[in-house]
């Protein structure tokens, strides 16, 4: 017996929202008050619980954890109903004009997706690195808490052009800011160190060791003295989350983060993709933007739904 089509499976959904970071819940939160059947799936891997504490999400001035903060988006969207379910999506499909996902033997059946999938962030080989994240000595985000490292010893950990970009951004909140290549460039070339002077940081070669030591990062270096830094930023990129999106055909940047429209609709019709994994700037108040353009433009796409 051939298998029905998704769009007239008696489960359908309205929306499906993959990903349960900020983005996610929020996009779910603002689906359930438009009285859509929405279901949320959710591997555990939101970026915003790695952040000890953060200063620049609105609505807390004197900061909130990452984890704390979570917490607060599953709880209001719990009051309309929203039950995360713990799982890794593994498949994404049309059948229909309808989606079919797949997790942990599952299946759900939608007629528009949402994928608050985001990004997973290259650590260098640091010993004790989630330590590290958390007492703050390695940071992830300059533009979060680039204003908490104020006054700093600062190093900023990547290929030496890109490192030294970072840095001089970094110049902003100190005058102690190094840039330490990480893909053993010649840090002795002209060019390079000329980029280093023009930004007003120093330029340093590839270490060998890198480790947490009393609140700060010891360096070491086989051609010099180590180093000790306040903080580390480390730049090293990150796997976006669009592959299930990509399977599907849709399009992405050079760093394979989706390309959307103004209504976060990915080029596959009814898929549309908000916060990290969407090309534009990493911030918790973006992904809520998102999720609220988002979650909108999916209420106006679907059938009426009048009481």
């Amino acid at each position: 017996m051939p298998t029905p089509a998704a769009d007239t499976a008696p489960d359908l959904l309205d929306c499906l929202i993959i990903g349960g970071g900020p983005g996610g819940l929020t996009a779910a939160t603002y689906l359930a008050r438009f009285r859509r059947r929405t279901a949320l799936i959710d591997a555990g891997e939101s970026r915003a619980r790695w952040i000890p504490a953060s200063h620049n999400c609105p609505g807390f001035p004197f900061g909130v954890a990452g984890n704390e903060l979570l917490a607060r988006f599953r709880t209001h969207a719990a009051e309309y109903g929203v039950e995360p379910v713990e799982a890794r999506v593994e498949g994404l499909e049309r059948n229909g004009q309808a989606f079919i996902a797949t997790a942990g033997g599952r299946q759900w059946h939608a007629r528009k997706v949402i994928l608050a999938t985001g990004a997973k962030d290259r650590l260098p080989g640091f010993e004790g690195i989630e330590d590290a994240i958390a007492r703050g000595v390695v940071r992830l985000c300059a533009v979060c808490d680039g204003y908490e490292a104020s006054d700093d010893a600062i190093a900023v950990f990547a290929p030496a052009e890109q490192a030294i970009s970072h840095a001089g951004f970094l110049r902003s909140f100190s005058s102690d800011v190094t840039a330490i290549d990480s893909s053993g460039s010649d840090c002795s070339d002209p060019e390079l160190l000329a980029m280093a002077e023009a930004a007003g940081v120093t330029l340093r070669s590839t270490p060998t060791r890198m480790v947490l030591e009393d609140g700060a990062c010891r360096v070491e270096f086989a051609d010099a003295e180590p180093g000790r830094f306040d903080t580390i930023y480390p730049v090293l990129g990150a796997e976006n989350g669009s592959g299930l999106a990509v399977a599907l055909g849709a399009r992405v940047d050079e760093e394979d983060a989706l390309v959307v429209d103004d209504h976060l609709q990915t080029s596959v019709p009814g898929l549309y993709a908000i916060g990290d994994v969407v090309s534009a700037l990493n911030q918790i108040a973006v992904a809520v933007g998102h999720a609220a353009i988002a979650a909108t433009a999916v209420h106006r796409a679907l059938p009426a739904n009048p009481r």
